[in-house]
């Protein structure tokens, strides 16, 4: 594996949107577009996460995606999402995806059940047993309902496939208090909002909505922040405009505006008429532009 396409080595990677057409339908064209997007700014390509609606999609569509993905022979690495609830799916899924030159799995804190310490290690063992590739561990609680287990993943963290975390707890202090008990594995912000802070804490790197929306803006902006620069407040405040509804609303919106995606249709149960305004997002955009 080349340095390039080394997950270990990627501080940037965009939780990308999938795109569709007017009537819902994948739109792998637009795809193609932003995945060359990526391409251009360096950023590892998390594909089928929540921000990629992954689980509003089937299986075979799932599939589509990701085999048109890798037909690209992107220059950055890939990372597919597995997620659920169904530990039997979520197997034939990864299955799937061992097939295909992608080279890294994110593996979501398990959805719905609340399940405990001991349940998310079996959880977790059984999916880093399946697979040849690092794994990132995702910590939600907003999504999942339960946060990752600290006792879990000190039963995970020898696992040779155990590489990562993205936080996503919301929390700086507790990102500190993490990576200090935890300091063989890496730890990535999942949150646009608190970069910045995560940053200046050792963060490995930043897992990103954001640069869905401004790929090279958000590239140079984790660059500054790894290297101990201050990185200034916009990405904080563009990035909150960006939750003003449910993820990926609002970012679909200003891209489809920005004339980068046909539609900005979703999988129900989101539905774009759920962000009350784009102005927010349309303000912010503006004084990105105005940067660059």
């Amino acid at each position: 594996m080349t340095t390039a396409l080394d997950p270990r080595h990627t501080a940037l990677w965009t939780a990308l949107i999938t795109p569709f057409a007017a009537d819902t339908s994948l739109d792998l064209n637009a795809l193609t577009g932003l995945l060359r997007e990526q391409e251009a700014a360096g950023a590892g390509v998390l594909l089928l996460g929540s921000t990629g609606e992954g689980a509003n999609l089937t299986l075979a569509e799932r599939k589509a995606v990701l085999s048109h993905a890798c037909s690209l022979n992107l220059q950055v690495p890939i990372m597919v999402g597995v997620g659920g609830l169904d530990l039997a799916s979520q197997l034939e899924w990864l299955a799937f995806c061992e097939t295909l030159p992608v080279q890294a799995y994110l593996l979501v804190t398990p959805i719905y059940a609340k399940p405990g310490a001991e349940g998310q290690r079996r959880w977790f063992s059984a999916l880093l047993d399946a697979v040849s590739k690092p794994c990132m561990l995702y910590n939600i609680p907003s999504r999942a309902g339960v946060p990752l287990s600290d006792i879990a993943l000190a039963g995970l963290i020898t696992h040779p496939n155990c590489w990562a975390v993205k936080e996503s707890g919301g929390n700086a202090v507790r990102f500190a208090e993490l990576k200090t008990a935890f300091p063989s594995i890496a730890w990535y912000s999942g949150d646009d909002v608190l970069f910045a802070e995560h940053a200046k804490l050792g963060a490995a790197g930043l897992v990103s909505v954001a640069s869905n929306v401004w790929p090279q803006q958000v590239a140079h902006w984790v660059q500054q922040g790894l290297a101990g620069e201050a990185i200034g407040d916009l990405l904080r405040t563009a990035s909150e405009t960006l939750f003003l509804a449910a993820n990926p609303i609002p970012a679909k919106a200003i891209m489809h505006r920005q004339g980068r995606i046909a539609s900005n249709e979703l999988r129900l149960p989101l539905c774009a008429a759920d962000l009350a305004s784009l102005e927010p997002v349309l303000a912010k955009d503006s004084e990105i532009i105005k940067l660059t």
